[in-house]
């Protein structure tokens, strides 16, 4: 599995008889749509209206279903893929966030860098499959099983650099400052020992990722930078960081109440209110999380265009709670979506599950709609949203079916049963609240079809290093 599958086929224009374009709160579908791709793999002309007897004359492929935006997973921890479904028993009278997080720590320092590829080369087919064709891998694990560097400090980010360009999927590589255990630890505990690193570590880490995109051919990659957590970082290793990022920061933030409660304690401010005021937020800046938040902390982060990243699987999982999504939509904020711990790898089920939480605290039906500002549908608004915030979380310029945007789509089969009898203007709500859905088969990354048919070029073999690794993960546990 050596040669990048990201070389497969490209496609110089598309014709769909649907297609959900633009890149801004204008998102909306539109019929019979041209949409031609350059040489760099983005999107520069689109034209509706065009009959299907029109393009077929021309050189454009004809897409038989709903064309839509490959969307970014703006959250992953790859590794974690390895412990999805095996950390749902309870042994003692209470289990939470931190009591799964030690759990989870046993995968921490067990993993290899081949197993660490193997993982996530399973994980980042699946994402195609799930329609997410961009990812932001927030990367913690460095170090070797010791906790001593490998002798190229960047062994584990190569891994997930392999991964991606094999599967043929975008990659935005977020190495993480990580270098304290809590607010008063002095240092990171034992088990923490393959996450340890400094402003300087983490700046040198993005700029040889960025170096290596320029030299090798594959799929799309670049770097941003990440802090942990405000625990996890002293406030001079934060600040040297922010002033040299050019790119993304990521930063998660909120999450839990425990550790809302603990920076209330330690600095007197709750931790985004804490960073609004001493980090100056902007548009580089992504929220990871932030789900117990005040509407001043929602106002100062939309102010700020910075971006809250809602993980809705993982938080439902670790129990960690909901936030306050309408409060977050009608602030304006910029939003994304990741899926984190991997318990789920795809878009839809994110956004039922996001909106399904809400109807259960609230007791209201689509809580996420907004019909007084021309958002009907729950699932087109929610949609819209996190499109737009996808190229924050990657740090491009834009993001989505509009010109100049990379050339990204998944094709929505409308055989599935899902699908069957919904009216055209109707597809997205279906898609997101008639599950299950299909997964997608055709996947186009920045003009290549990533996925064609359903195919993928090695796919056996992804499954094959994906169940040995696992095997070797697992061998022996009964936990």
């Amino acid at each position: 599995m050596s040669a990048p599958t990201h070389a497969g086929t490209a496609a110089r224009a598309l014709w769909t008889p649907q297609a959900w374009l633009g890149g801004d709160s204008s998102q909306a579908w539109a019929k019979d749509v041209l949409l031609e791709i350059d040489s760099s793999g983005h999107w520069s002309r689109i034209e509706t209206g065009v009959p299907r007897e029109v393009a077929s004359q021309s050189d454009a492929s004809l897409v038989d279903g709903p064309l839509l935006p490959g969307l970014v997973n703006a959250h992953s921890h790859a590794f974690q893929r390895a412990f999805a479904g095996l950390a749902e028993r309870r042994d003692n009278e209470h289990d939470d966030f931190w009591s799964w997080r030690d759990r989870m720590y046993r995968v921490a320092l067990a993993i290899s860098p081949s197993q660490l590829k193997a993982v996530a080369s399973q994980l980042y087919l699946e994402m195609l499959r799930g329609g997410y064709t961009h990812v932001c891998e927030f990367h913690y694990l460095h170090h070797a099983l010791d906790g001593k560097a490998y002798d190229d400090p960047m062994m584990m980010s190569w891994m997930l650099a392999e991964a991606a360009s094999d599967v043929g999927i975008g990659l935005t590589l977020l190495p993480v400052l990580y270098e304290r255990a809590g607010f008063s630890a002095p240092s990171l505990r034992d088990d923490q020992r393959r996450f340890a690193s400094n402003s300087v570590w983490v700046l040198d880490a993005a700029r040889r990722i960025d170096d290596h995109a320029t030299r090798t051919q594959g799929a799309p990659l670049n770097s941003g930078v990440a802090i942990h957590s405000l625990r996890a970082a002293t406030p001079v290793s934060m600040r040297a960081l922010i002033d040299a990022a050019t790119g993304p920061i990521h930063i998660h933030v909120a999450e839990q109440t425990g550790e809302v409660s603990e920076c209330i304690k330690v600095t007197g401010m709750r931790p985004v209110q804490w960073l609004a005021q001493h980090h100056a937020l902007d548009t580089r800046w992504q929220l990871v999380h932030a789900t117990h938040v005040t509407q001043e902390e929602i106002d100062a982060v939309a102010r700020a265009g910075a971006c809250a990243v809602i993980c809705p699987s993982t938080e439902a999982n670790l129990g960690d709670g909901t936030t306050e999504m309408p409060a977050w939509l009608a602030a304006g904020t910029t939003l994304s979506i990741g899926s984190d711990s991997h318990v789920t790898r795809d878009w839809r089920e994110e956004l039922r599950l996001l909106e399904y939480g809400q109807r259960l605290n609230l007791r209201q039906r689509n809580v996420c709609a907004s019909p007084t500002d021309g958002h009907a549908s729950t699932a087109e608004r929610l949609f819209a949203r996190i499109t737009t915030g996808g190229a924050n979380a990657t740090g491009c310029a834009s993001w989505g079916l509009t010109v100049g945007a990379r050339a990204d789509a998944v094709v929505a089969n409308t055989h599935q049963a899902a699908l069957l009898g919904v009216p055209a203007a109707r597809t997205l709500d279906a898609m997101v609240f008639n599950s299950p859905s299909k997964r997608f088969d055709d996947v186009l990354v920045a003009g290549r079809w990533a996925l064609r048919s359903a195919v993928h070029p090695v796919e056996a073999a992804i499954h094959a290093n994906f169940a040995s690794a696992m095997r070797a993960l697992w061998n022996g546990a009964h936990d």
